[in-house]
């Protein structure tokens, strides 16, 4: 890749990284669905300019039905599952938690197309990933029973994207990539709007939260997924998911940074698990080792996880 794209992977990879931190800000002062419904509108905002005039809502009409149920799992759904769990956890432990979905998008794969294909490896990262959520759920968790709670709403939402990604790959390629985020965050902002109506808050929100909700919907959402969708253009969805194991670094730099939260080694070890557990499932190879050769038997768990980190 050219030192541009590795720019951008970076830039990408802060501005996801600290989606954490301003849904954590913007929690002192507003609902969980008050925080995911003004980050899908002001990412609606930023991109149905960009998508009018690349006319990329061709082709979407017909999948209305198609759009709001990955709105719904893969965005509205997993985000304000975060926005819970972050009530009762850290921004940092929310971010390394998220990078479970590769795993889950192995399993689900595994599950839908059956093991041909699949190597030994893919077993190992799926099992290496699931010792490190455990490890954090045990470790940083521990006995609180809301904590726990919260992590696992967090883990819940990961599956979410693993769902959401698969469903896209399947149900709706073809279509312009900018036009379906667009249409999906518009569509999640419509359906989460009844629920932050009724918590609402009383007061007008502090100047933080409210920068930290422009923050989140304008960069981390809205310029956020045009950066991820200009890179899969540009090099391949392969290359452009690699932001996602870079992200999680971010989120806990920030939270320690910014937030002085508290990260232990055990966080660390299962941040280190989790992300080696993901590229090796979803690689199905040892680090270090070439991808399989054209002659060598096929390795259909690769699916471009189309995803939000956070």
């Amino acid at each position: 890749m050219s030192g541009r794209s590795w720019a951008a992977i970076g830039f990408l990879a802060a501005l996801w990284g600290a989606s954490y931190l301003f849904i954590k800000l913007g929690l002192e002062d507003l609902s969980p669905a008050m925080v995911v419904f003004l980050r899908t509108a002001l990412a609606a905002l930023v991109l149905v300019p960009l998508t009018l005039r690349r006319g990329a809502f061709a082709g979407l009409r017909t999948r209305v039905g198609a759009i709001v149920f990955l709105a719904a799992v893969q965005v509205a759904g997993p985000f304000l599952l975060i926005s819970i769990g972050q009530e009762h956890i850290s921004s940092s432990l929310a971010g390394i938690l998220v990078a479970s979905a590769p795993i889950f998008t192995v399993l689900l794969v595994l599950s839908l197309d059956g093991r041909d294909g699949a190597t030994a490896w893919s077993f190992v990262g799926i099992a290496t990933g699931i010792v490190g959520v455990g490890l954090l759920l045990g470790v940083d968790v521990g006995g609180d029973g809301a904590a726990l709670l919260g992590a696992l709403l967090v883990v819940l939402a990961s599956f979410g994207y693993a769902v959401g990604a698969i469903f896209l790959k399947r149900r709706l390629s073809g279509l312009q990539p900018v036009g379906v985020v667009t249409a999906t965050m518009t569509a999640s902002a419509v359906l989460v709007l009844p629920l932050a109506a009724l918590t609402a808050p009383a007061e007008v929100p502090g100047a933080q939260a409210l920068g930290a909700m422009l923050a989140l919907g304008i960069g981390g959402t809205g310029i956020a997924f045009y950066i991820f969708y200009t890179l899969i253009a540009n090099i391949g969805p392969a290359k452009a998911s690699l932001v996602a194991y870079i992200a999680p670094v971010f989120a806990v730099l920030y939270g320690v940074t910014l937030l002085d939260e508290n990260v232990t080694a055990g966080t660390l070890v299962g941040l280190v698990l989790i992300l080696a557990g993901s590229w090796i499932a979803a690689e199905g190879r040892r680090p270090g080792t070439a991808r399989q050769a054209a002659h060598a038997p096929p390795r259909p768990l690769r699916e471009p996880a189309v995803r939000e980190a956070a």
